[in-house]
């Protein structure tokens, strides 16, 4: 992997992160487009994919650092409200916990391609419109903010981030939508969802990194480091988390102002532009 290719993929994953379009989706179109798509090396490329999420975990611990802290003195006993987020961040992470490592392989195999990714961007893309016209039927009705939220609530949108697990749906758009559904309001959602992805993404981070250095290890050959170099990687992490601080920042007023429809229509657009190319020849789909 070049330093660029490195760049490029930091890129993608710090501004798709949290946005409701799918990391994974974008990332494993952008190493399709370009062409990382050795076998030889695709191992360390999707350990790579995994390890950059550190990047936008940076971001949202800098960025939400009042309410980290928040939590921790709730974890000591001192402020009400912190504990109660930090619960219901539990409860939330635990359905994609458990059933994470059970469905894992079955998801790496079959799924981790561009086809399913494909099929995932554009039912996802139609659902976030039907559902941005229902909201917008419901009218102004009254809505909860993070610090109401309780246990159950959160346990639903934990639940509604396990079908963020097939490659191309979004664990974002899961989430925010899942909390809008459940009474958040949008900002308030989005709050939600970009702590959720603390103990989300770094379980996965420290999960992937774990195995790729076992694995080689155990076979003798190359961790990640040694395969990709870690100028590649350090670069990644990078761009990452400051395209990520800036997507934050963005989507935030974005989704106060317009909703979600526009991601939805960008995730058919996409879908359609490069299902069109796959069809005209120019691009094989997997």
């Amino acid at each position: 992997m070049t330093w660029w290719q490195a760049i490029v993929l930091g890129l993608v994953e710090g501004v798709t992160e949290y946005l409701p379009v799918s990391s994974t989706g974008h990332l494993i179109l952008a190493a399709w487009l370009l062409g990382l798509h050795d076998p030889a090396h695709e191992s360390a490329r999707k350990a790579f994919e995994i390890v950059i999420q550190g990047g936008a975990i940076l971001a949202v611990l800098g960025l939400y650092s009042a309410r980290v802290a928040q939590m921790l003195r709730g974890l000591v006993g001192s402020d009400t409200n912190g504990r109660r987020l930090l619960v219901n961040l539990v409860v939330a992470f635990l359905p994609a916990a458990l059933t994470g490592p059970l469905l894992h392989h079955a998801i790496e195999a079959h799924l981790f391609r561009v086809g399913p990714v494909l099929a995932a961007l554009l039912l996802g893309g139609i659902w976030m419109i039907a559902l941005d016209r229902s909201q917008a039927r419901a009218g102004h009705a009254p809505r909860l903010g993070i610090d109401e939220l309780d246990w159950r609530r959160a346990l639903g949108i934990g639940l509604f981030q396990c079908v963020a697990m097939w490659p191309g749906t979004s664990r974002s758009m899961m989430t925010i939508a899942g909390g809008t559904l459940l009474g958040l309001r949008p900002r308030e959602a989005a709050e939600f969802s970009f702590l959720l992805g603390l103990p989300t993404l770094g379980g996965a981070c420290v999960y992937e990194l774990a195995k790729n250095l076992r694995e080689a290890h155990a076979s003798g050959g190359a961790n990640l480091f040694q395969e990709l170099g870690l100028l590649p990687v350090i670069l990644g992490i990078g761009v990452a988390t400051l395209s990520a601080v800036l997507a934050v920042r963005w989507l935030v007023e974005f989704l106060n102002r317009h909703g979600l429809a526009a991601f939805g229509w960008y995730r058919i657009a996409l879908t359609l532009g490069l299902g069109g190319l796959a069809l005209a020849g120019w691009l094989t789909i997997g």
